[in-house]
């Protein structure tokens, strides 16, 4: 599956070819491109392997399969425990998660593909039609583009504002971060032509985000400034009884947090 992904993406004009890094290839803390081999790659600080990268677009690519969404005993093995002491399904999530925040981490743009961005039927399994694929794989990749660049501002803001990223308490969330006992939940968007739409699924996101009751927990919702009256939709307190922060992204990349 993820080498026919890579055939894929690499006629998207990706003129860069995707190559492959291996462990015994790392040297001195250093990333070096070996040539494409069988199996993933890895990053020094990332032990977990990912799909495919392109050095020249810093992009890296997964495809993950259902059961990295879903339970499926066939590939999780819940009745047979790894050296790590977790069944495979649960070890996979792990690593997952690790990759979501890593690979971002190291300055790179991580792009997820799952079998229903692509033409599959209800199994997840693909159905080969290359002219369907490669129009969703263009789209993917043009709407991640900008949500990168949006949650990639963010992230070094927080930084500035004395805030650590660390690994999301949800795997599905873009951006977690804790200033002494402040923990900030973020959800980003992109430029889209769905701002409605888009901003409306967002803040149905950062509710089911909403499991725990600690006051000291706040959420984000991270937008470009094209995206900010589409937000404010939702009256400011309504915003506040949720403990919903929006914060604008302009297109110098500059972070400002709205008024409640």
């Amino acid at each position: 599956m993820a080498k026919r992904l890579k055939k894929h993406l690499s006629s998207l004009e990706l003129t860069k070819p995707a190559h492959r890094v291996v462990d015994e290839e790392v040297m001195d803390g250093e990333v070096v491109e070996g040539e494409v081999v069988e199996g993933h790659e890895s990053f020094p600080t990332i032990p977990e392997q990912h799909d495919a990268y392109w050095p020249g677009h810093r992009l890296v690519v997964e495809y993950r399969e259902l059961q990295h969404d879903q339970p499926v005993p066939h590939f999780d093995k819940p009745d047979r425990l790894t050296v790590s002491g977790v069944h495979r399904g649960e070890q996979r999530a792990l690593y997952d998660a690790r990759r979501d925040t890593g690979i971002p981490a190291h300055g790179l743009r991580l792009v997820v593909v799952r079998p229903a961005d692509l033409d599959a039927d209800g199994r997840g399994r693909l159905r080969r039609n290359r002219e369907a694929d490669l129009a969703a794989l263009r789209k993917i990749l043009a709407r991640d583009s900008d949500e990168n660049r949006v949650t990639d501002a963010f992230r070094a803001w927080l930084l500035g504002e004395g805030w650590t990223p660390v690994e999301p308490t949800d795997r599905r969330t873009d951006l977690e971060a804790v200033r002494g006992e402040e923990r900030l939940i973020c959800e980003a968007k992109g430029r889209t032509k769905e701002k409605g739409v888009d901003t409306d699924i967002a803040h149905g996101q950062l509710l089911r985000r909403m499991t725990s009751q600690d006051a000291r927990i706040r959420y984000a919702l991270v937008v470009p400034s094209l995206s900010v009256k589409a937000v404010e939709r939702v009256p400011a307190h309504v915003r506040e009884l949720l403990r919903i922060d929006v914060y604008e992204v302009t297109d110098d990349n500059g972070v400002h947090r709205l008024p409640s």
